[in-house]
């Protein structure tokens, strides 16, 4: 494996990692936020109990989603430095507010989270819950913003000054339709995965006959909660898949295993066997009108498919060389209108010439051949996308299915009263996780040979370091990430066992043992 395939396998196994804790922290936030106001409203114990428990898993999984999250942006310059050169200046923007403004807000609040009820009131403490929720929805807001603009580059100019890509219009790189569709379909389907997670854990307390009180409780929240956030993400998909196909039209054919264009509206494959070799997607079973009536919202708007995305894939190639060559002149002589001219016309394809450089280093040169295997370059790799899609999808049905039935047993107060429900429920508990990592996988991959979707290829947005250092830095973080994994599983479990009924006032990883004397009695 080369350094652009080794720096692809650590940044997706540390961002695949780390996006384990990072919906949980979203969800718990809000069911902590909801658990607080019934307390605070009803003034009854038995709701800052409830708080006081799932707040140590909550405390838990942020220091892990801290821990994780800081060690990926470093790999922007240790892994990938051109792409932090030549769009360094748009996309640390976003991260830099979100340390800013998000990241130390949060983790201030979190401290007077745990270390506060005793010294503030309860609308004080509340308030304090809210704003760690605030601070956690505002850190995955600007981080979206930052990988919204990776899948729709909007507001940015390249500037032959400094040979990268410059801010032209920063509200458009705030306001980007596909940063907002993936911020409230992310956040969502966090709240999903924290929802799932309190659901799990009251049913397995159900189950062994222990908290029955918090356990009924903590589920009529989750499952309410739950339904609610299950219904959104299918619905904010929908919305999701518009901008998508707006936007990326390629990761939507890859999406969908089309290769041909269909006649409007196109209809919508449930399953099938997509072949990339043959351009074929085999034994697939259709709705008719599905697709086209989604990702389209009429019935008159085609969809292409791949073949013909490629076809004028090829010319955007062939226009972005042009623009390649017209820059390397520019380069040699700034005064050369005749260079400035062409480049200014065949600008917006240049990102589609540097596709050629890992064909044909002088990218001028290149063959029609060498063109039409820069097109099909742009095609993703489609079973992956095709295939994490659609079980993504079948995973959101079920989890509203589940929500609604345990919403319903809420409503008529039988939560308890079917074992089989509440053995469904516990062992749904990894659920959501796979939903989202499939999610994320849809999404990332489906931009490929992309890190910024038309501007700068994959290939040549690493370092120039050895593979050697790469494979041994991906070791390094798996041993590591490893031994994070049984740290977090270790005190999980050791809290989900003590139950709510032997709570502490802060996380255990970080409270200190009373110094009782010798003379004195432990109570």
């Amino acid at each position: 494996m080369d350094v652009v395939a080794l720096s692809r396998l650590q940044f997706g196994l540390t961002a695949l990692y780390h996006f384990l804790f990072v919906p949980l922290t979203l969800g718990l936030a809000i069911l902590l936020v909801i658990m607080e106001v019934v307390y605070v409203s009803t003034g009854r114990t038995i709701w800052r109990d409830m708080v006081k428990f799932w707040g140590v898993l909550f405390g838990i999984n942020f220091v892990m989603g801290v821990a994780t999250g800081i060690t990926m942006e470093f790999q922007f310059g240790t892994n990938w430095a051109y792409y932090s050169h030549y769009v360094g200046d748009i996309f640390g923007a976003p991260l830099a507010i979100e340390g800013l403004m998000a990241f130390f807000l949060e983790a201030t609040f979190v401290g007077m989270f745990f270390f506060g009820w005793d010294r503030l009131s309860k609308v004080q403490h509340l308030i304090v819950t809210v704003m760690v929720a605030v601070g956690t929805n505002l850190s995955a807001l600007w981080i979206l913003i930052a990988n919204g603009w990776m899948q729709h580059p909007v507001g940015a100019k390249f500037s032959m000054a400094t040979m990268s890509m410059q801010v032209s219009d920063f509200s458009a790189v705030l306001m980007n339709e596909n940063a907002q569709d993936k911020f409230v379909h992310t956040v969502a389907a966090g709240y999903v995965v924290g929802s799932m997670f309190m659901l799990s854990i009251s049913a397995m307390y159900l189950l062994m006959g222990k908290h029955r009180a918090i356990a009924l409780r903590s589920m009529t929240v989750a499952a309410s909660f739950g339904l609610a956030s299950s219904l959104a993400v299918v619905s904010l998909g929908d919305a999701s898949g518009f901008t998508i196909a707006h936007d990326q039209p390629m990761k939507m054919a890859a999406i969908e295993g089309m290769w041909q264009t269909e006649p409007a509206p196109a209809s919508f494959n449930i399953v099938g066997l997509p072949d990339q070799a043959t351009h074929v997607t085999r034994d697939a079973i259709h709705i008719p009108y599905a697709l086209g009536l989604i990702a389209t919202h009429s019935t008159s708007t085609p969809i292409l498919g791949i073949d013909q995305l490629v076809q004028q894939n090829a010319l955007r190639v062939a226009s972005g060389a042009q623009a390649y060559g017209a820059l390397e002149s520019l380069r040699a002589n700034p005064n050369d209108a005749a260079a400035l001219s062409i480049f200014n016309a065949h600008e917006p394809d240049l990102g589609y010439g540097l596709l050629l450089k890992t064909i044909d280093p002088v990218v001028t040169d290149a063959t029609p051949a060498q063109i039409q295997q820069a097109a099909w370059a742009t095609v993703p790799p489609v079973a992956t996308v095709f295939w994490s899609f659609r079980i993504m999808v079948g995973l959101g049905f079920y989890f509203i299915a589940l929500f609604a039935t345990l919403f319903y047993r809420a409503c008529t107060r039988r939560l308890d009263t079917a074992r089989w429900l509440l053995w469904l429920t516990a062992f749904s508990l990894p659920l959501p996780w796979i939903a989202a990592e499939l999610g994320w996988t849809t999404a990332e991959v489906g931009r490929q040979p992309w890190t910024i979707d038309g501007v700068l290829p994959t290939a040549l947005s690493v370092s120039s370091v050895p593979a050697m250092n790469v494979a041994i830095s991906i070791a390094a973080f798996v041993i590591i990430y490893s031994a994070l994994f049984v740290v977090e599983m270790f005190l999980m479990v050791r809290t989900i066992r003590k139950g709510p009924g032997q709570v502490h006032p802060a996380p255990i990883f970080i409270t200190r043992s009373p110094i009782v004397p010798a003379s004195q009695p432990a109570e």
